[in-house]
Formats: structure tokens, sequence, C-alpha cells
């Protein structure tokens, strides 16, 4: 049985595996690995989980959103690639776990640097900003296509557009999708069909040949390794996408392939097939919807044509015959007449009888007013006779008034010798003040 020493140090759990941690980041990190992919998961939160493996071992692979974000294809069990990351020890599980920054197909090496850089160089001016992209017509007069003549994408998406919409004409502006001449064979054929746009648009004829105005551009080939669709990562065609005056779609490769014209173009779809039929509803689809608004049409218009109609019968009740209505007019204006004489006779008659009651009353109204204001006379007749100083005077009193016949009234007004007249009730006396 072992014996522990007391010597000899006791590591927390924790502690040795940030040890551990540190001695492998000192050791090998960065550290490059090729392996084959074995267990691939995405979390919702955009990790990726992974082993690396290969005939002797493998290891826990970690990939972080950002760094999931920046590769350029989807991981596949199976694949064959080369990461670098960081080694380390996943202290909750006390797993070692390779954290994975970079992943590039094995073998792809330069090509998928090149194709990062130029990414990074076309987006920082702007090429993919989604406000520049514009809207896919969903009925276009006329669809063009570049893509190989031999190839199976050429073959689906005729396919799927004869099935959708056989109405609608196909363009074709054939070029190779894969080797050096492919990139330069595909701009001509983009020029090709621009240059078709604007002679249907300048046609003499343009009842005819609108109709073969190409509204909507499919850039398609099947899928690939990354040295096959390299054709599609080519900086001249890019741009020449991103200036197209036509909108673009472009369904290169399977659905975890990305080419440079996949973030360029106006939509990009996950396979040739696709693409045809985000740019073609089903005339089938189509044919119902015009269908389903004919009935609705119909309908509305059969209830408006009944609600107007009976309106009509309800103003045609109320209007009746002109006959009818002048003949009840005539009749109104009789009973209006009638009345109008009635009224007029009974309102002489009120005259009349008022005016006789006021002549008959008016006599003894005078008479009666006469008395009345003859008995008021009387009154103030006698209120001012009250007033009257001589009836003081006949009492014994006198009125005495000076030189001037200003009234004396009191002792202090009086002076010695002075000339003073007295006014009584028969007449007046000269007195002197002694």
């Amino acid at each position: 049985m072992a014996r522990i020493d007391s010597e000899q140090r006791i590591w927390s759990v924790g502690a040795l595996c940030l040890a551990i941690a540190d001695t492998l980041n000192a050791r090998f990190n960065p550290v490059a690995v090729k392996g084959e992919i074995s267990g691939f998961s995405r979390a919702a939160s955009g990790h990726c989980y992974f082993n690396l493996k290969d005939e002797s071992g493998q290891i826990r692979c970690a990939m972080f959103k950002r760094a999931a974000s920046a590769i350029g294809f989807m991981p596949r069990d199976g694949e064959l690639v080369e990461v670098r990351g960081k080694l380390g020890v996943y202290e909750a599980r006390g797993d070692l776990q390779l954290v994975v920054e970079t992943m590039q197909r094995a073998g792809q090496g330069d090509l998928f640097a090149q194709f990062l850089k130029l990414k990074a160089k076309l987006e920082a001016e702007g090429l993919f900003e989604p406000s520049r992209k514009r809207d896919i017509p969903m009925q276009p007069r006329a669809i063009g296509v570049i893509t190989s003549l031999g190839a199976a994408a050429l073959h689906d998406v005729v396919s799927a557009l004869q099935r959708r919409v056989p109405h609608i004409p196909v363009i074709l502006a054939p070029a190779s999708v894969q080797g050096a001449n492919a990139p330069l064979e595909m701009l001509h054929s983009l020029q090709k069909l621009v240059a078709w746009q604007g002679n249907a648009v300048s046609a003499s004829n343009k009842a005819q040949t609108e109709k073969m105005a190409i509204d909507v551009i499919l850039m398609v080939r099947g899928g690939g390794s990354i040295e096959d669709l390299w054709a599609f990562n080519d900086e001249a065609l890019v741009r020449a996408i991103a200036s197209c005056p036509i909108p673009i779609v472009s369904g290169v490769g399977h659905e975890t392939d990305f080419t440079l014209t996949d973030f360029v173009a106006d939509l990009r779809a996950p396979t040739p097939t696709a693409a045809a039929e985000l740019v073609a509803t089903a005339r089938d689809l189509l044919m119902g919807q015009l269908l389903h608004t004919q009935e609705a049409f119909s309908t509305a218009l059969t209830s408006h044509l009944d609600r107007m109609s009976q309106n009509l019968d309800w103003i045609a009740n109320r209007l009746g015959r002109p006959s009818g209505r002048l003949n009840d007019q005539k009749a109104h204006l009789m009973r209006l007449g009638q009345s109008l004489q009635f009224g007029l006779k009974t309102q002489v008659q009120v005259r009349r009888q008022t005016l006789a009651r006021h002549s008959e009353n008016l006599p003894r109204g005078l008479q009666k007013s006469f008395q009345c204001h003859q008995q008021k006379a009387i009154n103030l007749s006698t209120r001012l006779g009250l007033l009257d100083p001589h009836l003081v005077l006949e009492r014994g009193y006198a009125w005495l008034t000076d030189e001037s016949g200003v009234a004396m009234t009191h002792a202090r007004d009086f002076e010695s010798q002075q000339s003073v007249t007295a006014t009584l009730a028969d007449g007046q006396v000269k007195l002197q003040v002694k």
C-alpha cells in the first residue's frame, strides 16, 4: 500500500489543472494539427465542438463563434482539415482540449489564405454591404443564365424553370466554370447579357423585345473543392458582379460551399436548383392566386351591384311617378290656400271684436283717468299750500331782512342802528336796531 510522504506537495484539483495548462501552453502553444473531423456539432450559441482524429489518436476541440464565422466552409464529419489554436485543459471536466482559432481544408493552404485576404479587401471596400444589394423580381420578363453547357447545374436550372415558369424566356450565356480561363469567360458572358439587355431596351419594336428584357441573371455551377470553385473567387469577376446593372443570384456549389461571388451577389442560393426556384414563382401558384383574386373581385362586384340595386329601389319608391307627385303637390297647394283664406277670415273677425271692445271702454277709461288726475292735482295743491310762508306769518311770526333783502335768521347778524325790514301777515314795517 502506497504511503503519502509528508514532505510531498499536495495539489488541489483546480490548481493541478491550471499547472498542467500552463505547462502545455509554455511547451506547445500555438500549435498546428492535421486530422479528420469527427462528431462535429454547432451549439445555439454559434460555438462548434468536435474531435480531430487519425489512425493513432484523437483530441477534443472547441471553436468559438468568432473563429467559426471566419472560415469559408461548413466543416463536416470525415473531412480532413488543418487547424491552428492553443492546447489547454478544460478544468470543469479535466479534459485536454484544443481551442481552434483557424481551420482550412487540408491541402488548400495558400488558396484559402488568398481567399481570406481578398475577402477582407473587398469587404473593406463595401462590396458585400447589404445596403447595396437589390431586390430580386419574382416575375422577370426573361432570365439570364451563366454556366457551362456540359454542367449538371444547367440541367437542374432549366428543369426547374421549365417546371415552374415555362412562359418566361431563358437566355443562356455559356462559359467555363472551372479552370484558368473560367473567370474571363464568365466575365465576357456577363457583359453579353448586359449588352443584350441594352439592345432589348433600345430596340425599335419595343412591344416585341421588352418581353425578352433580362431582369435577373443566375450564375451557377455544382459543388467541388476549393480548387474547383476558385474561378468564382476571381477579383475582376467579383467587381463586375458588383457593378452589374442587372440583379444577380449566385448558386455555386452546395449549401456548405462559399465563394466571393456569393458575398457580392444580390442574393445567394444554396444550390443551382434553389437559385432557379428563388426567381421563378411557380405558375400554378400564380394561377391559384389569380383565381382567388378573380373570385374575390367577382364577389365584391356582385355585392356592390346588389347594394346599388337596393338603393335604386328605395329611391324609386320615394320618388314615385312624376304625375302622382304633381297631383300630390296640387292637392297640397289647395289645402294651403284654403287654410290661408280661413286664417285671414278668422284674423279679421278677431281684430274687429277687439276694436269693438276698445271702442266701448274708451269713454269710461278716459273719465276714470281724468278723475284720478284731478284728485292728484288737489292733493298736490293742498300740500303746496301748507308750504306757503304766509300761513306761518298768520300765526304771529315775522320775516326779517336787511336793506339788501337778505333774510336775517341769527342774532349775530344784527348791528346797532341797523335798518331792518319786518314782513308781517298784512304788510311790512321798517325797524331800527337799538
